[in-house]
């Protein structure tokens, strides 16, 4: 997710984040700022990661540790920013890599490994790193296009629902994505196509995209806000589809009063790729201790029922419950491309150089 330019996180981030960092930044009362002794946890992430005031609050009743957050960029800088200082830790644990970048950050040896507790809630299609437990899967997501409803209702014209959908002559005009360079969801939606048509046919799907009117952004920002027909903040686009998030229902409704029977955004269930995040306990961390309480906080249930409405995102343990927004106007997805970790790490940087070549 990345990091993670979800939308609705606005609230989440700028109301929680704010106050998680009045919970918990800077040295414990006592001055130590995370020797082995230390009352203090240093959480490294991107910037998209929020939880609640109260959640902190209760990890610090249960355990004596105060949380430390360190945001670092999106979830490649913080990734990258962690390999570079791995000799030196920025702090106890990593949360935010994904399985997009999960190879790369394992091939660095990045973790300690750490079996935290409350793995075994979650579902062994997300526990990328079961054998050796250097990660703990903490959350999920899917990269998927959006669409307008309103645009195809007035059109009478049916939405698509595929990735061979977006190439047909009805759709001409109608997408814009993201940079597969230089943007998270662009990225995830090249490698739902590379997984979905395969090494022989992911870049003759991009000729037909191209053909068809593909218009490319930097990022998520501009392609939802500027370019995008159906967000209700920001400019209105002429583009009603979008690459975005299977969360953009609920998010668009969140604040909406009173709350419409329906979202005006829909979801496309066949164009979506699967994100998941992990955090792990940072090799070298100073608080080796308060690091496995930490992880093991990140999958208890208080903390997993927190998520959706925080990151906007599913939480990785299949017995916590999801919010109302999320069951009424969130979107389900049953079968989300996938690839494994090694396979995206092995052609990641050629797919995009050739993308790149192709679509630019």
């Amino acid at each position: 997710m990345n990091r993670r330019l979800r939308h609705a996180v606005a609230t989440a981030l700028f109301g929680s984040l704010g106050l998680t960092t009045l919970v918990a930044c800077g040295e414990d009362s006592s001055g130590s700022s995370g020797g082995s002794g230390s009352k203090t946890v240093t959480l490294v992430s991107h910037d998209s990661f929020a939880t609640s005031k109260a959640v902190l609050k209760e990890f610090t009743r249960k355990t004596g540790y105060k949380v430390r957050l360190q945001p670092g960029g999106d979830a490649g800088a913080a990734v990258n920013q962690a390999i570079l200082t791995k000799s030196h830790p920025q702090g106890d644990v990593f949360f935010g890599v994904d399985n997009t970048l999960l190879s790369r950050a394992l091939d660095n040896d990045l973790f300690t490994p750490y079996r935290a507790k409350g793995l075994d809630k979650v579902p062994a299609a997300l526990q990328l790193d079961a054998a050796k437990h250097r990660v703990t899967p903490v959350d999920f997501g899917d990269i998927c296009v959006n669409y307008d409803r309103k645009y195809f209702a007035d059109k009478k014209l049916a939405p698509p629902k595929t990735f061979a959908d977006l190439t047909k002559p009805a759709y001409k005009n109608l997408l814009v994505t993201e940079n597969a360079a230089t943007s998270s969801p662009g990225l995830a939606f090249l490698l739902g196509t590379a997984a979905r048509y395969g090494d022989d046919g992911w870049q003759g799907y991009w000729k037909k995209l191209r053909a068809n009117g593909v218009e490319v952004v930097d990022g998520w920002e501009q392609a939802y806000y500027d370019r995008f027909s159906g967000s209700a903040g920001g400019a209105k686009g002429d583009r009603p589809l979008v690459v975005s998030y299977a969360s953009s229902p609920p998010a668009e409704v969140v604040d909406a009063k009173p709350r419409p029977a329906q979202s005006p955004i829909g979801v496309a269930t066949g164009t979506c790729f699967r994100q998941v995040e992990f955090a792990g306990l940072l090799k070298g961390a100073s608080n080796t201790k308060g690091g496995k309480a930490l992880l093991d906080f990140l999958l208890s249930k208080r903390f997993q029922e927190d998520v959706p409405l925080r990151m906007y995102v599913n939480p990785a343990r299949e017995d916590a419950k999801l919010p109302e927004l999320f069951t009424k106007y969130g979107v389900k997805i049953a079968d989300p491309a996938t690839l494994a970790p090694q396979k995206i790490a092995k052609n990641r940087d050629q797919w995009v150089k050739a993308w790149s070549s192709l679509v630019l």
